[in-house]
């Protein structure tokens, strides 16, 4: 037989034991809720990585036709965007190297 502070102490146990449980119950949840929604981060940011040289060439066809039509509106887009779009002027010709003197 049981002494009545035995009693207690094993009761008090058992209760214990079930909050214990019920806590690991709710961080189980909680970190499978956050595990999917990190696969879910992880995908997109693969997909999006995938995309990026479309993306690239897309933006570079944009600016260079911008610049081609000298089309303001375009270029007022692309730096919506936070892309800065200038005109290259064609590269002028190097200078033909000078002979070395003293050479025959």
């Amino acid at each position: 037989m049981l002494k009545t502070w035995e009693y207690w102490i094993l009761t008090l146990s058992a209760l214990a034991v079930v909050v214990l449980v019920g806590v690991n119950i709710a961080l189980f949840n909680a970190n499978r809720a956050a595990q999917a929604e990190v696969t879910s981060r992880a995908q997109y940011i693969q997909q999006t990585a995938q995309l990026e040289p479309l993306y690239r060439e897309m933006v570079k066809a944009l600016a260079d036709l911008s610049v081609r039509n000298n089309d303001r509106d375009l270029r007022d887009l692309l730096a919506k965007q936070g892309i800065t779009v200038s005109a290259n002027p064609p590269a002028a010709a190097a200078p033909a190297p000078e002979p070395r003197k003293g050479s025959k």
